[in-house]
């Protein structure tokens, strides 16, 4: 087997192998070296030109199956009826007559390189980007051939212009070298055909090898940097390769455009349970930009619970404090003690983010006051928490413009504000991180860590 040895984004491949085709001495081969080479039999007879090559999917590395070429009509030679390949002459001998490899057609499971992955994108993990395939590399092992890399560097076009040589003299002139940038072939997913019986259609051959395993390596900022930058249906497979968690962790880093074009071409139950991971009032601004119907139908699939936070934000003006607002805070009777105030947040389990503050409300909902998780774990066991609790804290209404909100956050120093109604009844709070979305420009909201 080859060493792929990593060298920069990408990884340099080392062969210890030698084979019967003609990059030969090397033991390994481009395919556009191979691309347009004329096919002669045993006979010495044209049979035809390459066009493609076949490979069988298996793990880590596709297995080379055959030639494609053109003659009269599209034509599959096996690899095993391949002798060599003449660089010089472009030209490959089979040791099979014409009448004998006429006899073979394309297997409908195979994937043809140069029309389903050459040209296509896939996603260099070690990057954290996605890349263009310009070539595609193909070794010899000792069971046969395989596809082992792509090359995603400018050697790869220029080789495909037959060019390659003089842009190694150009860049020697210069006292530079012209590296060859490869990426290993296993951190692209396995291919497979569209619908069955069909050949894979373009976007569906090259599917992206972000497994569950692999990504969740990847922090979501930077699965979103990669998703962003895919088509329409390469970022369903990649939502579909992610666990709910992981999926909607990346989603959340994601700008609300993006967001809706995933959850549109989504499966309705698949978005239902990644938005049930979400906080209510990012969902509620996804669904807000969906199609009405759509969006009722991802709403009828979700926890009852979860749906009716939704929809009660998205009652709200979507301007205004209650358009801004998140249902998830920790909120306790103000009739607890400290110490059962502390069993009931052990109860809760709540996310480490969500408890920044705890507000403190009667059986009315009425918000009484908030306590600081300091003076909780400070305070004696059976101290009434109204006697801990800051009784004057900083509230803002439903209605309040966002530059209202965002205005008393900085005033203030807070990490939120809790929103209420006219009779002060607590309805959600805004977190500082939603507010910045009002204040500050997108480039600069994608560069801070998000507080909640």
């Amino acid at each position: 087997m080859p060493k792929l040895n990593e060298w920069g984004k990408g990884f340099v491949l080392l062969c210890a192998t030698t084979g019967p085709l003609g990059a030969a001495e090397a033991g390994l081969l481009f395919l556009t070296e191979i691309l347009g080479a004329e096919v002669i039999d045993v006979q010495q007879r044209r049979v035809g030109r390459v066009r493609d090559v076949t490979v069988r999917v298996e793990e880590p590395y596709p297995v080379v199956t055959g030639l494609v070429i053109s003659r009269h009509a599209e034509q599959v030679i096996p690899w095993t009826a391949v002798r060599s390949f003449a660089a010089a002459a472009h030209e490959v001998a089979l040791r099979r007559t014409r009448e004998e490899v006429e006899r073979y057609h394309a297997d409908p499971t195979h994937v043809w390189l140069a029309r389903d992955v050459l040209d296509k994108q896939i996603v260099d993990t070690d990057g954290r980007r996605v890349v263009r395939v310009n070539d595609l590399q193909l070794t010899e092992t000792g069971s046969g051939w395989l596809l082992v890399g792509a090359d995603i560097g400018i050697r790869g076009i220029l080789r495909r212009l037959g060019l390659e040589g003089v842009g190694k003299r150009l860049a020697r002139l210069f006292g530079r070298d012209l590296p060859m940038v490869l990426v290993s072939w296993d951190v692209v997913d396995p291919l497979g055909p569209g619908v069955e019986g069909e050949h894979p259609s373009a976007d569906d051959a090259l599917r992206l090898r972000i497994s569950g395993k692999r990504i969740a390596k990847l922090h979501p900022a930077d699965i979103a940097d990669i998703v962003e930058e895919l088509g329409a249906k390469q970022r369903h497979a990649v939502f579909e390769s992610l666990t709910e968690e992981v999926a909607a962790d990346t989603l959340e880093e994601m700008e609300l455009e993006d967001q809706v074009s995933v959850i549109e071409h989504m499966d309705p139950e698949r978005a239902s349970d990644i938005l049930e991971e979400m906080p209510p009032d990012e969902v509620a601004d996804i669904l807000n930009d969906l199609p009405q119907q759509t969006a009722e139908q991802i709403l009828g699939l979700m926890d009852k619970e979860e749906a009716k936070d939704v929809q009660e934000l998205l009652g709200y003006e979507e301007h205004t404090a209650g358009g801004m607002m998140t249902t998830e805070f920790i909120s306790i009777s103000d009739q607890l003690t400290a110490q059962q105030c502390i069993a009931v947040l052990r109860k809760l389990e709540p996310d480490a983010e969500s408890i920044y503050y705890v507000f403190v409300v009667d059986q009315a909902e009425h918000l009484q006051g908030v306590l600081s998780l300091r003076d909780l774990i400070v305070a004696a066991l059976r101290t009434p928490i109204r006697d801990i609790m800051i009784k004057d804290v900083v509230t803002v209404r439903l209605d309040a413009a966002e530059e209202e909100v965002a205005a008393v956050l900085s005033k203030y120093n807070l990490l939120a504000v809790p929103v209420v109604d006219d009779e002060r009844r607590m309805h959600g709070i805004v977190t500082v991180d939603d507010a910045l979305d009002v204040v500050l420009p997108d480039s600069v909201k994608r560069k801070l860590p998000k507080v909640f």
